[in-house]
This record gives C-alpha cells, structure tokens and sequence, in this order.
C-alpha cells in the first residue's frame, strides 16, 4: 500500500503542529522547513481545517495549530480522513474476480495496515526519543529547558 503525497504532507503537517503544541505555525515556515510548495501545502491546511484536524487564528501572530489534543488523533484517523480509496488491485473489473483468492487476501493485509496505524497518535510520533524535535532548530528554540 502506498499513501497519497497528499496524504503525506498532511501527515507531516500535523506532525509538525504536535510539536508544538501551544504555538499558531505560519504555512509559509511549515512549508519553507519541509521545502513543500506552499500552494501545495495551503490546500492540504485548508482540508485539514475543513475536517476538524486543525484550527486557525488570522492576522500578525496568526497561523495555524492542532484543533485538538495530538494524543487525540490518530495515524489511522488521518489516513483514513485523507485517502479515498484503499484499493490495491483492481478486482471489481478483473474477469477471475469470481474465482481468484486474491481480493480477501488483499483486503485482509488493508485491514491489518490500517489496525497498525490506527494504534499511533501523533503524540507518540514526535515524543522525545524519536529525534523528530532535534530536525528543525525552531523547536528547540521555542521549547523551554528542563
């Protein structure tokens, strides 16, 4: 199975915004840090608002931030919300559909990629320990030592 670019810069979006929690994140620095077209990256933050995932403040000190907790969203969720078909083979038009094995093997292997990633929050992915905070400068910058 593969994921969408789409699906991935959502990811990495949110992932970014988990970082830092308590923070509005201009798109143009989200995208400037990943090197993601920002026009690009402007219509994945417009779903992602549009779907709940985030929220936005307008003006000077505006950007955008996690519309709920990371902890309270999950890979799978994304993912899920993201990508509309998870089809891995094209069996509805195939002529051995009626007698081939492969379609609930395949939909059997779907089914456990998504009961993997339906376990991980965005909380877990950028936790200390994963390195993901030591990537960009910015964060440690805005982080208080302790």
């Amino acid at each position: 199975m593969r994921l969408t670019r789409y699906t991935d810069y959502a990811l990495r979006v949110l992932m970014y915004l988990a970082a830092q929690p308590d923070q509005f994140c201009a798109i143009s620095k989200i995208s400037a840090d990943y090197g993601i077209s920002h026009n690009h990256l402007t219509k994945v933050v417009h779903d992602l608002g549009r779907l709940g995932f985030v929220q936005s403040l307008r003006g000077r000190n505006g950007g955008i931030q996690l519309a709920r907790p990371a902890s309270d969203i999950t890979v799978g969720e994304v993912v899920r919300t993201m990508e509309d078909d998870f089809t891995m083979a094209d069996c509805a038009n195939c002529v051995i559909a009626p007698g081939c094995g492969l379609n609930p093997v395949l939909e059997e292997a779907t089914n456990a990629f998504l009961a993997v990633i339906d376990r991980y929050t965005l909380a877990e992915l950028c936790r200390s320990g994963t390195g993901f905070m030591t990537l960009f400068p910015a964060f440690n910058a805005t982080r208080p030592t302790t």
